[in-house]
């Protein structure tokens, strides 16, 4: 309401200092007005309606078991021992105490009427479930028994919010069940709200088995699959995220480029067959919502399919083509039909790119205008969509790849005129003639295998990957007219110094060309949907002042700020003179980010997602399980503008500490790597230091004694391990890494943190003992000193295991803080109730990143504030 009003107020102001008529700002204010009510109308009706059914508060429904009927809403992904699907709920009723029973008979309360959309997670019991759940489709009766359980919320600041995301999906639960005998089919009527949808399903599922009979390899199928169908479950996780890398997804997802190449096919083969203009024009215009469905129905895709409908309607009436005009109306349909598309990535990218093209392209045009005409295109095109695109790109995914430009102008085209067109006649031709699509299949592959080639290749050398921490909707505002700016005084240049003639002729319609793959550029999809040459109508068209003095000064200006506005975002935001350390929440296992106030970062272990699919469980492995350093430590370094760790401590080898580690080396670039100063034989771990002696990051061993000053005024005191015997055949190798965890003092800003791994009780024996009687000496100075006895904040030892933080260790240090990185609902029994009772008799506040989330703890002249996510 606050920000209604405040627009409100703004209005008028803008229209007396813009000159704008009073008749466009009203009709704006109504606009935004009616946009904004429909927003809250229909984010206030979106709320879940089970508890009132069930008679129950939402805290007590939480893992409540019941039975539910209604239908299979989606389609159905078996994916190693889980199935997951959405239903549509239309009666649920809460089970009695036999609820365990595989049966649906009895033990069942009176059921209530509902319609709520649900997400759906069945647990295989046996491998052989997996056929059983093959066979379930869209549109099923079905009864199932399970619990209910909230969407998880972010644990960490700026991770995702799987509860928000599904609150935009409207959806409020997800329901848990366990085996396939957990979901009974009913019978039912063949016709349901969801038979429309089940054939499409069917329909793409058979053009997945004929691309797979012409692609022999299944990571070439998987591929081309995405291409042409956008179907995105079977494509490799590694292809995926090269591509992401070189800001390629745009080929993979479907879009205003598929739509373009679609509908050009139809109208030229309709114009071959000598069907009418007008009647070729009803007949695409027709056909493409088919092709829409076919293809997911992704919001990208919706918007290049309204906008093609539009056009051609436009087209066949001889009316005006104004593409910002039908890019309004798509978005305006869109979001009255569903207002969340607002918040969706896809939408977000797909119209503002768009947008931008539409308004860029003019000013863009004539710096190549006197280029051949396909290559001057599909460059301007090209740089273009890369400027657009760049600010929403680094919002969203805090990463911009400096070869993006050259991997779109080369890769592209060639996807695009030659691969899926390939594929496509391949799949087409594999439902008549296996052999002969196959035979097509063979030259696709080859230029597939061309294209990983290449992808991997740039993708080689991280020093073309610049990372950028998350902006303000402002910084991407205030870039967007940065660039304008430049844009515009530039083309006014260029303008100013040709001839009157010259001038003329360039702002006389040009037509574009029609390179079809250019399918985020939507006057390329109009040129190649409507034939039409008329340049698409943009703020370009008001360049046409005259070059004067004033106007390098204009053009200067607008450089430096450009610039500026580059460096604002690229540049790590400050906190001033304060040091603070992050315990991130990474469920059963340690993570923490340690940022100096010199801005120096350092990563204290990398959480891990522990592997028990192996030996007879290899059935239950997933394609792409969730990797806590792939998706979560890894996203939040980037978020957080951090462009390079310092040091990555890990205290020790087992996989809850070390396992994340691996993307961190991956992705982020790392100066050194100290470790315990021993080895494990587990091959995750080995794999994890051939990773760091590839990327020549220097490894030292933490010893007692070792001190290293990351910045003035920041000191980490390392004061374990003890030393240990030599050995000269090498490291130890140390099946038991606990009893050897690095532990360390950290002293920054007037306070101190302890750091202590997963020591267990007899490390911490052994430790003080080694306090008590022989001081620590530094190298610099001929003393001894004596390590402080009294801490700030302490990381609890082992999640807070019991065979960890004794009395005696509580009472020699007395930490102030006490933070316990330990999983939610762990099968452990961390924290252990007897650790909570020896912190609190030392009078140590607790903070637990289960029930808290991310902690925070920021350090300024000796003061301490601490805040945490949740």
């Amino acid at each position: 309401m606050l920000l209604w009003a405040g627009v409100t107020l703004i209005f008028p102001l803008m229209a007396l200092l813009m000159k704008i008529p009073v008749r466009h700002v009203v009709l704006l204010w109504l606009a935004l007005s009616g946009g904004g009510f429909h927003w809250a109308w229909h984010d206030t009706h979106n709320v879940s309606h089970i508890p009132d059914a069930l008679h129950v508060s939402v805290s007590k429904l939480e893992d409540m078991p019941v039975q539910a009927s209604g239908f299979i809403a989606s389609e159905v992904q078996v994916d190693g021992d889980r199935a997951q699907f959405e239903m549509r709920v239309t009666a649920i009723s809460n089970m009695g105490s036999d609820s365990q029973s595989d049966t649906f008979q009895g033990g069942v309360g009176k059921s209530e009427a509902i319609s709520e959309q649900v997400i759906v997670h069945i647990k295989l019991a046996v491998e052989q479930e997996q056929q059983l759940a093959a066979g379930w489709h869209r549109g099923d009766v079905i009864q199932l028994r399970g619990s209910l359980k909230a969407p998880a919320k972010a644990g960490n600041f700026g991770g995702f919010d799987y509860n928000e995301y599904l609150h935009t999906q409207e959806i409020h639960w997800l329901f848990k069940g366990n085996g396939a005998a957990s979901l009974q089919k009913q019978q039912a009527s063949q016709w349901n709200r969801y038979t429309l949808f089940r054939w499409n399903d069917q329909l793409r599922e058979q053009l997945g088995q004929r691309m797979e009979s012409a692609f022999g390899s299944l990571h070439h199928a998987g591929y081309m699959k995405g291409l042409v169908l956008g179907v995105t479950d079977e494509l490799d996780p590694a292809t995926y995220n090269e591509f992401t890398q070189l800001g390629l997804t745009h080929i993979l997802a479907i879009s205003g480029m598929h739509v373009a190449v679609y509908a050009a096919t139809l109208l030229y083969l309709l114009k071959l067959l000598r069907v009418s203009r007008e009647t070729s024009l009803t007949v695409v215009m027709v056909l493409i919502p088919a092709y829409v469905l076919l293809t997911g129905a992704s919001p990208s895709v919706v918007r290049a399919g309204i906008m093609a409908m539009i056009g051609l309607f436009a087209a066949r009436r001889g009316m005006l083509k104004d593409g910002l005009s039908i890019l309004s109306v798509s978005a305006l349909l869109m979001l009255l039909w569903n207002p969340y598309y607002l918040l969706s990535v896809s939408f977000q990218l797909s119209f503002l790119v768009t947008a931008g093209l539409l308004i860029y392209m003019p000013l863009m045009k004539p710096f190549f205008a006197k280029w051949p005409l396909l290559i001057g295109g599909e460059i301007a095109i090209t740089i273009t969509a890369q400027l657009v695109s760049f600010p929403m790109t680094v919002f969203y995914f805090n990463q911009f790849s400096l070869l993006s430009f050259a991997a779109n102008f080369v890769l592209v085209p060639l996807i695009t005129y030659v691969v899926l067109p390939l594929g496509t006649v391949a799949m087409g031709i594999a439902f008549l003639w296996e052999d002969g699509g196959r035979i097509l299949a063979w030259p696709a592959e080859q230029l597939n295998e061309l294209t990983f080639w290449l992808v991997k290749w740039m993708n080689m050398d991280d020093a073309y990957v610049s990372i950028w921490p998350s902006s303000s909707i402002l910084w991407v505002i205030a870039y967007y007219a940065a660039l304008y700016s430049i844009l515009y005084w530039l083309k006014t240049w260029m303008i100013s110094r040709r001839r009157t003639e010259e001038f003329a002729s360039l702002c006389t319609s040009v037509p574009m060309p029609s390179p079809i793959h250019t399918g985020l550029a939507a006057s390329a999809e109009w040129a190649a949907i409507l034939k039409t040459e008329r340049e698409p109508e943009g703020a370009g068209k008001f360049a046409r002042r005259q070059w004067n003095g004033y106007s390098h000064l204009a053009l200067a200006l607008s450089g430096i700020a450009w610039l500026g506005i580059l460096c604002i975002g690229y540049i790590t935001p400050g906190d001033g003179n304060t040091g603070m350390v992050q315990y991130l929440d990474v469920g059963q296992g340690d993570s923490i980010l340690i940022t100096t106030p010199n801005g120096k970062h350092i990563l204290v272990d990398g959480g891990g997602t522990m592997d028990f699919t192996t030996g007879k469980n290899a059935w239950r492995k997933r394609k792409d399980p969730y990797e806590v350093g792939e998706d979560t430590i890894v996203p939040l370094l980037k978020q957080r503008g951090v462009h390079r760790l310092d040091a990555v401590i890990l205290t020790h080898g087992d996989h809850d500490h070390a396992g994340g580690l691996q993307a961190v080396l991956d992705q982020i670039p790392v100066s050194s790597l100290v470790f315990n100063g021993t080895l494990t034989d587990k091959a995750p771990f080995r794999k994890l230091f051939n990773t760091a002696v590839n990327k020549q990051v220097k490894l030292y061993g933490a010893y007692y004694g070792m001190e290293w000053r990351p910045d003035q005024g920041t000191k980490i005191s390392f004061i374990h391990p003890l030393p240990l015997q030599e050995d000269e055949t090498g490291l130890p190798v140390m099946k038991e890494q606990n009893h050897y965890s690095v532990a360390m003092i950290l002293e920054m800003e007037g306070a101190s943190f302890l750091f202590t791994g997963d020591m267990d009780d007899a490390a911490e024996s052994l430790l003080l003992l080694e306090l008590a009687h022989s001081p620590s000496h530094t190298e610099a100075k001929e003393e001894t000193v004596a390590v402080r006895r009294v801490v700030d904040v302490m990381k609890i030892a082992h999640h807070g295991s019991k065979h960890s933080t004794s009395e005696e260790w509580l009472s020699y240090w007395r930490p102030k803080v006490s933070v316990i990185s330990v999983g939610a609902s762990n099968t452990y029994g961390h924290p252990n109730e007897a650790v909570l009772g020896r912190l609190s008799a030392v009078d140590s506040a607790i903070y637990r990143t289960d029930t808290m989330g991310e902690v925070q703890i920021r350090a300024h002249q000796g003061r301490l504030s601490v805040r945490h996510k949740k």
